[in-house]
């Protein structure tokens, strides 16, 4: 069987590390390569695919667009973004492409293996598809109350409006105002986003979750290490959503320290190249 990763672009993506290690683990003879597909050609490559292809893991700018392609689950009508095709839905539903989003509970993973397993509250910086999941999971971890930053706080109603459907107050104010302190704070800009206000973001949460692995450190993991923050950073949230996007593939399950491992060893063995 055959997966890949869709993104534009996609060479700096570690997901072929992280399902290869899979793969060797369940003992199957599977290949998975990283592709460049264009959001132009996105339709056309999906239904080229014959039948020896299992799935996709999708990256940007596709999340929103494979949203149309299958059959969602709760999860995706929620957020509205996806990052998982799965061709023939087997067992449950044989001949159906599958949309899944694996980023919400990859959230959860990630900070369950850290010891995080509830919240009360949470702060996300930005108003994106990764926001969106994040606040999700966020709910399911029991948080209520949930402030967003952003640079634009009335691009972010989304988020307030997805809050209310799930229970939870959302604030959206701008990024460099003044912020009230919660259980975590997740990033899920760029550096240049999170940087200029790494300080004052670490100084609101114990911990404190970066969505980005590269450039690493960033100014935000730095200003959370320096000042005794818990910090996971992007490669807990590739490991963290790649478990289930395995299982929703393969039928398999890996843990979670397994990719976690992969996706260092890659980031290491590029570090040398």
């Amino acid at each position: 069987m055959r997966c890949a990763v869709i993104g534009d672009p996609v060479h700096h993506s570690l997901s072929p590390a992280l399902h290869l290690a899979a793969y060797r683990a369940l003992g199957l003879d599977w290949h998975y390569q990283a592709c460049h597909v264009t959001l132009a050609i996105l339709p056309d490559f999906v239904t080229s695919l014959d039948e020896s292809w299992r799935g996709l893991s999708c990256t940007m700018p596709h999340k929103e667009a494979i949203v149309a392609m299958g059959a969602t689950d709760e999860v995706v009508d929620l957020v509205g973004v996806a990052n998982t095709l799965v061709f023939d839905g087997r067992p449950a539903d044989p001949g159906t492409t599958l949309v899944r989003n694996t980023d919400v509970p990859g959230f959860g993973i990630a900070l369950a293996a850290h010891g995080i397993t509830s919240l009360g509250s949470a702060t996300i910086v930005g108003n994106g598809a990764t926001a969106r999941s994040a606040l999700v999971a966020a709910a399911g971890l029991g948080a209520t109350r949930v402030d967003v930053l952003a640079r634009d706080p009335q691009r972010a109603v989304g988020l307030v409006a997805l809050g209310e459907q799930l229970g939870v107050d959302v604030t959206a104010t701008g990024l460099g105002d003044e912020a009230r302190s919660s259980d975590l704070v997740v990033s899920t800009v760029p550096v240049s986003g999170s940087g200029p206000h790494a300080e004052a973001l670490v100084a609101l949460a114990p911990v404190v979750f970066d969505s980005v692995y590269d450039p690493w450190p960033t100014p935000l993991a730095e200003a959370g290490s320096t000042t005794g923050r818990l910090v996971l950073n992007g490669l807990d949230l590739l490991a963290g959503q790649a478990v289930d996007q395995v299982r929703w593939m393969t039928g398999g399950t890996v843990t979670f320290e397994l990719l976690r491992t992969a996706a260092r060893d890659a980031i290491a063995a590029r570090a040398t190249t």
